[in-house]
């Protein structure tokens, strides 16, 4: 069991028979003598992938959730579905469609990924900050066009499109960070 003094952002609780990450905690002083220390949360449910709030009184106890993270590889998108395989036992796991729809467009065969697992089913996936990618498809490079920053489309090997500098060519390898798909460098 855990009480609101063990709460930070990041913890895993079970909320509702639900595996729940804590995305902000914040502690309020009582302001009247004798009252209680409010903890307001906000927390995503990693089955629904809700966000929800939730206010604990101090001392409040809540059930630690049956949740492991396992290091885990991309093996294949199959149709719309993804297929992942547990690292340390070798068991293989298959994403639904709209949840790997999100993450498909950072994903290359054999890219190590961390897995969620709850009760052994695989809930999430979290991805590596940053991917390495092709650049498949952009335009030309133009030299001398202006004196301001200006960036172009680029299609990459996954289907993944998002502006990159003016001076990469097709072939090149790019960085792309997976949380907020943006250029950040040349690999």
């Amino acid at each position: 069991m855990l009480t609101t003094s063990d709460f930070k952002k990041g913890l895993i609780i079970q909320l509702d028979g639900a595996p729940c990450v804590l995305v902000d905690v914040q502690f309020q002083s009582p302001s009247a003598r004798g009252a209680n220390t409010m903890v307001k949360t906000k927390y995503r449910n990693l089955i629904t992938g809700q966000v929800l709030d939730k206010t604990f009184r101090s001392g409040d106890k809540v059930d630690e959730a049956d949740f492991e993270r396992h290091k885990g590889q991309f093996l294949y998108a199959d149709g719309g579905r993804g297929v992942f395989m547990d690292l340390e036992t070798y068991e293989q796991f298959e994403m639904e469609e709209d949840n790997f729809a999100l993450i498909s467009p950072y994903l290359l065969d054999g890219l190590e990924v961390q897995l969620g697992l709850f009760q052994g089913r695989m809930i999430n996936v979290d991805l590596p900050m940053t991917v390495e990618l092709t650049v498949t498809e952009t335009a030309p490079v133009l030299k001398n066009a202006t004196a301001t920053a200006q960036t172009k489309e680029a299609i990459l090997e996954t289907g993944l499109k998002l502006q990159v500098p003016p001076y990469l060519e097709e072939g090149d390898r790019i960085k792309v960070d997976t949380r907020d798909c943006r250029f950040i460098s040349r690999a």
